[in-house]
């Protein structure tokens, strides 16, 4: 099955979570104390073809001076018996997020893998580190980088400082710890996204990352973050075409401090 794995990783997905920023045909906004970036955990509930499938817990919280992302991916029901996923990520980033250092530890199935990366934003490289925990194999590399790349959840968090207006699309640095890419993020509009009974005003974007960019695989990536000032990501679908066809990742609770 190939459809729930995919998600998952960050060269992957489900962390979710994606995208985006760049100072490129768009001024940043200064971040204001008192609207996003803040200490946080969302709850998501992850569905495919109309049935739970999974579970993805995000926490932002300070780490110093810079921010402190983790992620954690469950499998569930039906997905869990054909394929049982654990997985859990973490990242540092600057106070803009841009990528410091991250690790992934990866359960899927009969795989165990550990990868971590490691941005030397001085000398512009980032050092790819993989290692199967079964096999007892590993692989490494290093690779060139822009002076602040992203990593996939630092590029979701810089998105949420932006506020776009329809049809302006902006580019940034991003990478999987593979291949560094220049990605591009286009705003769509406003859509009003409605869970749990609640509405959100939203501004749905799409994230250009499939098809031979970032990954491989051919598909497309939607985010809606809500129109006001903790610009929250509500709701991401990826539309991944036969035989897999949408995951959709949907919020179900947010928690401040």
């Amino acid at each position: 099955m190939q459809s729930f794995p995919s998600l998952k990783r960050p060269a992957g997905a489900a962390l979710l979570l994606l995208m985006l920023s760049s100072d490129l045909g768009v001024a940043r906004q200064q971040p204001d104390a008192k609207n996003f970036p803040f200490p946080e955990k969302l709850s998501y509930r992850i569905e495919w073809r109309m049935v739970m499938a999974g579970s993805a817990v995000v926490e932002l919280s300070r780490s110093g001076q810079n921010w402190q992302t983790t992620l954690n991916v469950e499998s569930a029901g039906l997905v869990s018996r054909l394929l049982r996923v654990k997985d859990t990520y973490r990242v540092i980033g600057t106070d803009h997020f841009c990528g410091i250092n991250s690790s992934l530890e990866a359960q899927e199935g009969k795989r165990h893998t550990s990868t971590t990366m490691l941005f030397d934003n001085s000398r512009h490289k980032l050092a790819y580190s993989e290692r199967d925990l079964i096999k007892n194999t590993s692989n490494q590399h290093e690779i060139d980088i822009a002076p602040c790349t992203y990593e996939i959840s630092g590029a979701l968090q810089s998105l949420r400082q932006l506020k776009l207006e329809t049809g302006r699309v902006i580019t940034l640095p991003l990478t999987n710890g593979k291949k560094m890419v220049t990605a591009k993020i286009e705003a769509l509009g406003a859509d009003k996204i409605t869970l749990n009974g609640k509405n959100y005003p939203t501004i749905r974007y799409e994230a250009f990352v499939f098809d031979n960019v970032l990954y491989r695989r051919k598909g497309r990536l939607f985010v809606w973050i809500t129109d006001d000032s903790e610009h929250l990501p509500v709701q991401l679908q990826f539309q991944m075409g036969f035989p897999i066809g949408n995951v959709t990742v949907s919020l179900e609770k947010q928690e401040t401090s």
